[in-house]
């Protein structure tokens, strides 16, 4: 089964991306620019990445004293990635791009997300350079961020470190003025940063002549002391090999040093590194610097202590991003599941006196509880796709549309963000799981990709912020941010899309928008009810729960807006159709019970003493 009749319709048809040519920006372009774009992304997944996706999860990436050693199918598809002009898709003209719509760059990307995540993860090459796009200076954008676009240099953002992981209030990276003339340099002004930096995917690597590493630090007080929080915290660019003011390298290398490889369960193609700053194994003593070959060389990005701000531009790209990879992951297993369930005979029907044993197998997908399975898969995987895309559509809205309607997609980006990230990481791994299932025994041997699907997307709950600190920053700091905005916008959208099931001659559609309607006041009833409770840990201790039944709607919401516009009969139009009434029936259903707790406040899980586990 192919992907690209579901990214046609969800672009072209539900969400209209055609009329964006219609502004200035993308004046250039119309439906058969964007086909050849996806055309052309369609082919390079198919030839370079997915015969691949095997090959990068069984040969991990080796380090061996002196570099990291990859396949060579992995050099062989970033070549063929930075050909192809995607890193800079979205940029100016004059820097070498497109300007193509982020919704249709974000639906090309799709394919190789499906053919083979590991390979395809080009994701922080571009966040890191759009951050400095947006924050840096312009001989950092020139310098830095041009060659990234051009893929001469890759990108990373490092955050975490061993001893603080998510908590970024307590990492001790620390970042001290270098000597004199420390304002004047022309990159920036040149710090040294001394500490470790652990999670670093594409931290080390030999596919571009150079790799930026954005590094959280922070730079001590008067008194030599770190500012406790994350007030201190200040933003750096920390180049592996020095550059010069014009982007070549000097032939020196920064005192930036691999530690070691992350071996993980899933994502096993992608280098994953802890890294040292400043231990002194490349000691840097380029002329104009301190001398004494102490730290690695940064140029700070943004104001002093105003890092964190800058690097949540990065952030919520990433995390945009990973909701994407979430998705195709779990449409990759039901495509495969899907497959296997159309040729795999086993079984036979259960007529009114049982089965009779002399009559032919059938094909496991004629019975109902793999079709059930197979549902859920579609209605979870293509739904999440729907969500996704449409928090492309609103970055696009954002960045070319009115005043008035860069201030809405702003405030729904605010609220949805967390959604798009934590929903497919949850339920498109639900998908994964259920894929093997489908698969029976072989699901769960190598045999067959659905396994590797599954290890791949349980990164993902993980990856750019946890599914705990998706939901604390949903209930905690979203949903009632400037008032609630982004929370009544989003309402009126959704009772926008019930009227308009409510007007339908369709009894399925009246009845989904009547279901629609009464979760969603459910959801804002369990919203003012969770902050009613004066104490923030009582408020927070079910921010899942919240944020599941919130994703649900959301969800629900897509699914209603998605079948109204597809009412044509064609086969793949009723199949859209069934997997809206699936979630109506099977999935909606659930979010009483998660908002119960969160709305009571239920301290079952906060006041548990340790000693009774």
């Amino acid at each position: 089964m192919s992907l690209r009749p579901t990214l046609d319709f969800l672009l072209y048809e539900w969400l209209q991306v055609q009329t964006l040519s219609s502004r200035e920006r993308f004046a250039e372009h119309n439906r058969e620019t964007f086909d050849a774009v996806l055309d052309t992304c369609e082919r390079i997944a198919r030839d370079k990445y997915a015969p691949h996706n095997r090959t990068v999860d069984t040969q991990e990436p080796v380090f061996d004293g002196e570099r990291v050693i990859l396949p060579q199918a992995t050099h062989d598809a970033h070549q063929a990635y930075v050909a192809s002009g995607m890193l800079s898709a979205a940029q100016d003209h004059g820097l070498g791009g497109m300007q193509l719509p982020f919704t249709v760059e974000s639906a090309a990307n799709a394919f190789f997300a499906c053919a083979s995540i590991s390979i395809g993860a080009h994701l922080l090459t571009v966040g890191n350079a759009n951050l400095l796009m947006a924050h840096g200076t312009p001989r950092q954008r020139e310098v830095f961020a041009r060659n990234e676009f051009e893929g001469r240099f890759a990108g990373t953002m490092c955050l975490s470190e061993p001893q603080a992981g998510s908590s970024l209030s307590d990492i001790a990276t620390r970042a001290t003025p270098d000597g004199d003339g420390w304002q004047d340099d022309p990159l920036g002004p040149r710090y040294r940063l001394r500490g470790s930096k652990m999670w670093i995917s594409t931290g080390d690597h030999e596919l571009t002549e150079n790799i930026v590493h954005l590094v959280l630090a922070k730079v001590p007080g008067p008194d030599g002391q770190l500012v406790p929080g994350t007030r201190g915290i200040s933003l750096f660019i920390v180049p592996k090999h020095l550059v010069s003011e014009d982007g070549q390298l000097t032939g020196e290398r920064n005192d930036v040093a691999l530690a070691g490889l992350n071996h993980k369960c899933g994502w096993r193609g992608t280098v994953n590194t802890l890294l040292n700053f400043g231990e002194g194994r490349y000691p840097v003593r380029a002329p104009g610097l301190d001398g004494q070959g102490s730290g690695a060389i940064g140029y700070r990005v943004g104001a002093e202590g105003e890092g964190l701000r800058c690097m949540f531009h990065m952030m919520n790209e990433a995390r945009i991003s990973i909701g994407m990879a979430a998705t195709m992951l779990g449409l990759a297993g039901y495509y495969a599941s899907l497959d296997y369930a159309r040729q795999r005979p086993q079984g036979r029907p259960l007529g009114n006196s049982g089965k009779d044993a002399g009559r032919p197998q059938v094909r496991i997908i004629e019975h109902a509880d793999v079709k059930r399975m197979l549902l859920a898969q579609k209605a979870y995987g293509e739904g999440a796709l729907a969500l996704a895309l449409y928090g492309a559509r609103l970055v696009d809205e954002q960045h070319t549309g009115t005043r008035e309607q860069a201030r809405e997609a702003r405030l729904l980006l605010e609220v949805l963000t967390p959604i798009i990230k934590s929903w497919p990481s949850e339920w498109c791994l639900e998908a994964n799981s259920l894929a093997i299932q489908v698969h029976g025994g072989y699901g769960y041997t190598r045999d067959f990709p659905v396994e590797q699907y599954w290890r791949d997307n349980r990164l993902n709950m993980i990856h750019e912020g946890t599914h705990g600190i998706q939901a604390q920053d949903l209930l905690g700091r979203k949903v009632v941010m400037e008032g609630g905005a982004g929370m009544n916008l989003l309402s009126q959208r959704i009772q926008h899309t019930v009227q308009r099931a409510l007007a339908s001659d369709d009894e399925r559609l009246v009845r989904w928008g009547h279901a629609l309607s009464a979760a969603l006041d459910q959801l804002l009833l369990a919203t003012r009810d969770a902050w009613s409770h004066t104490e923030p840990s009582q408020v927070l201790a079910n921010a899942v729960p919240y944020m599941q039944a919130f994703g649900h709607v959301v969800l629900a919401w897509t699914w209603l807006d998605v079948a109204l516009s597809s009412r044509g009969g064609t086969a793949p139009d009723t199949g859209r159709v069934i997997a809206c009434q699936f979630f109506f029936h099977y999935e909606l259903p659930k979010i009483g019970a998660w908002l119960k707790v969160a709305a009571q406040g239920d301290r079952t899980c906060a006041d548990m003493p340790e000693e009774a586990f």
